[in-house]
């Protein structure tokens, strides 16, 4: 006979955890709870916001439910851009990540409103399967909120996990940046960029036709800059992932991970400069000052991790690493097993790359930070580059005329 006190009923489960908790609390344990429960009033906040409630919030963990798929999404969404927001007050080893799972799933409702049954589960263990930062939603949330929210979706495949008998199809959310845009600001920005690269095409034809009619000298390092169409933006150094498992036969992985890393950052952003393999691969095996390699290499940034593997279990780290700072800016853990070694390969790969290269990765963020810092002489001599060019079209204009 049913439980008189209890009731089954379907709901969209909220399940958030914190990234590197222990590692945390041995470094500081007084301001690690301190961080932690500021934290956890800005997402009971926000959770009550979307008509959700908090169901409990043992240790570092976070179970919410809300009744609608859409209104938890946009939860875990908001929770991420207010936790990254509220981490840049904080020094970078107080800083804390949210790991967070959502699924629509059947649960059972007791009394005291603890909830329990596989779509909890299945909340969990997506949660489990995000990144430090980030948001996995299973199928039938996906099913839910496909188009009713302003964010992308990334299929990560199907995936076995524990005590769910069948494998759960996993998708991971892609946000807008923080705070949103407006619609409007969004048009003006997409007609202002395609304005200036009118501008650009129609200044670099008329500097061209110049050129080749003999009316102005070509400067230096420009045909090749024309010609190659190297990107201009920061450089980055991915060094070789190091072999941690003791086996030669397993550097094939690790080799192939660090040139796959190479070729998918190349592709993510047309601003981002990708150092050679034969540039990097020189310095496998080595001890590395990477302060140092990246003025040798003239590098910003360097991507390094590791690989282990015993058996069927797979561990990869991966650290991106401000050379100007030798600060680690960003680090991640990905735990798998090998089952189809190119499938796992290229899923780690797409989101190392994903989290770090593009368009509101880390290296654009912290770009934009560095150049929010300069100084006014900086500025002044930008702008004196653009008067430049400015007056160089002008002279251009006036000798077609």
């Amino acid at each position: 006979m049913a439980d008189p006190s209890s009731r089954r009923k379907l709901t969209a489960i909220l399940s958030a955890d914190v990234v590197g908790y222990s590692r945390l609390m041995g470094a500081n344990e007084a301001a690690t709870v301190e961080t932690l429960k500021a934290y956890r009033d800005i997402i009971a906040r926000l959770v009550a916001r979307h008509g959700g409630r908090v169901v409990n919030s043992p240790g570092d963990a976070l179970l919410a439910e809300f009744p609608s798929a859409v209104e938890a999404v946009q939860t875990a969404i908001e929770i991420q851009q207010s936790v990254e927001g509220h981490n840049i007050d904080l020094e970078p080893d107080r800083r804390m990540q949210f790991r967070i799972g959502v699924n629509l799933g059947d649960v059972i409702e007791e009394a005291d409103g603890t909830i329990y049954g596989d779509g909890v589960n299945i909340a969990a263990r997506m949660e489990a399967l995000a990144e430090g930062g980030g948001i996995c939603i299973s199928s039938t949330v996906y099913d839910a909120v496909e188009g009713k929210l302003a964010c992308g979706f990334d299929f990560l495949g199907e995936h076995q996990v524990k005590n769910i008998a069948k494998p759960v199809r996993v998708y991971r959310v892609r946000a807008e940046p923080w705070p949103p845009r407006s619609k409007r600001s969004m048009r003006w920005q997409i007609a202002s960029s395609v304005l200036a690269a009118l501008i650009l095409l129609l200044l670099g034809a008329g500097g061209a036709w110049l050129y080749h009619s003999g009316w102005m000298p070509a400067p230096q390092g420009a045909v090749e800059a024309t010609t190659t169409g190297m990107p201009n933006g920061p450089a980055i150094a991915v060094l070789t992932f190091v072999n941690l498992s003791g086996d030669p036969q397993q550097e094939y992985f690790s080799d192939g991970l660090t040139d796959d890393l190479m070729t998918e950052l190349s592709r993510a952003s047309s601003d981002l400069r990708v150092l050679a393999r034969n540039t990097t691969f020189q310095y496998k095996e080595k001890s590395v000052d990477v302060p140092k390699l990246g003025r040798e290499l003239g590098a910003r940034y360097v991507l390094e991790g590791s690989v282990g593997r015993a058996g069927d279990d797979l561990r990869v780290t991966a650290q991106l690493i401000d050379t100007e700072t030798d600060a680690h800016i960003w680090a991640d853990r990905y735990d798998r097993k090998m089952a189809d070694i190119f499938l796992v390969q290229d899923e780690i790969v797409s989101q190392i790359v994903a989290k770090i290269a593009g368009n509101f990765g880390v290296i654009e963020i912290t770009e934009a930070r560095s150049a929010s810092r300069k100084n006014p002489d900086q500025t002044d001599r930008k702008l004196g580059t653009v008067a430049a060019r400015g007056s160089i079209g002008e002279k251009g204009e006036r000798a077609k005329r």
